[in-house]
C-alpha cells in the first residue's frame, strides 16, 4: 500500500507510538489522520483530526465506521499493560480488561471498518503487537502476553480473511519503547516515531510481518531455540 494520499486512522493516538504513527503519517503524504483517543483533548498531534474512540465499546466503533467512510489504512495501536502473576486472583480481571483492549478491540475495529478498506481500494490494517506474544516474563507479563498472544493470532487469520478484498495485513512486533507504559522497565528501549517509520516502509514494501528491534528479532529466533524460550530462558 503507499501511503501518499491515504486516509489513515489511528487508534492510542495521544501518546507513544500512535502519536509516532501519526506524525510519521503524515510526514510520509497521507492525505487526512484521524487519531482516536478515548479523550480526544488529549491528541496533540499538529494536523490530525481528532475524534473519540474507546476500542472496548462496541457502539462507538459502529458509530465511528460509520462517519468516517474514506479510511484507506486502520492502524490498531490503541493497548493496555499491567502485570502481576497469574495465580493471584486479581489477574482474572486484569486478563479480561487486557483481551478487552489488545485483542478484541482491534478484531472489533476490523469488522467495523472492512467494507470501508474494500472500497477504498488500496488499503491496508497494521496490527501493534508485542514481542512478548512470543514469551512471558515468569511472573510479571503472563495475562497481557496471553492477549498479545491472541492478538497475533487474530492478525494472521485477519490476513488471510482479508486478503479476498484486497486489504493487506501487517503485523508489527516490538519490545519495550520509550513511552509512557514503559516507563521503568529495563534495558534498550526502542524509539516511537523510529518504530513508526520502519512499520510505514514495511508497510509499503508489501510485507506482512515487522519485527522492530534487535530484542524482537531474539525472542522469535528463541521460539526455536534449543530450549524454547518460552520454555523458561526468560527466568
Amino acid at each position: 500500500m503507499k501511503i501518499q494520499g491515504s486516509v489513515a486512522l489511528v487508534t492510542g493516538a495521544n501518546r507513544g507510538l500512535g502519536a509516532a504513527f501519526a506524525r510519521t503519517l503524515l510526514a510520509a503524504g497521507a492525505a487526512k489522520v484521524y487519531a482516536a483517543a478515548r479523550d480526544p483533548s488529549t491528541v496533540t498531534v499538529p494536523g490530525v483530526v481528532p475524534v473519540p474512540l474507546d476500542v472496548t465499546i462496541l457502539d462507538q466503533i459502529k458509530a465511528l465506521a460509520h462517519e468516517l467512510g474514506d479510511v484507506s489504512l486502520l492502524v490498531n495501536n490503541a493497548g493496555i499493560g499491567g502485570s502481576g502473576p497469574v495465580l493471584d486472583p486479581t489477574s482474572i480481571d486484569r486478563l479480561h480488561q487486557q483481551f478487552e483492549t489488545n485483542a478484541v478491540g482491534p478484531l472489533r475495529m476490523v469488522q467495523a471498518f472492512a467494507p470501508t478498506l474494500a472500497a477504498r481500494g488500496d488499503s491496508a490494517v497494521i496490527n501493534v503487537i508485542s514481542a512478548l506474544s512470543w514469551a512471558t516474563l515468569p511472573g510479571v507479563t503472563g495475562s497481557y502476553s496471553a492477549s498479545k498472544a491472541a492478538a497475533w493470532a487474530l492478525s494472521n487469520a485477519m490476513r488471510q480473511e482479508l486478503k479476498a478484498q484486497g486489504t493487506e495485513v501487517l503485523s508489527l512486533h516490538v519490545a519495550f519503547m520509550d513511552t509512557d507504559m514503559a516507563r521503568g522497565a529495563p534495558g534498550p528501549k526502542s524509539s516511537p516515531d523510529e518504530v513508526a517509520r520502519l512499520g510505514i516502509a514495511a508497510l509499503e514494501a508489501g510485507h506482512s510481518e515487522l519485527l522492530a528491534d534487535d530484542v524482537t528479532r531474539s525472542v522469535h529466533a528463541g521460539l526455536t531455540a534449543v530450549p524454547p524460550m518460552y520454555l523458561g530462558m526468560l527466568a
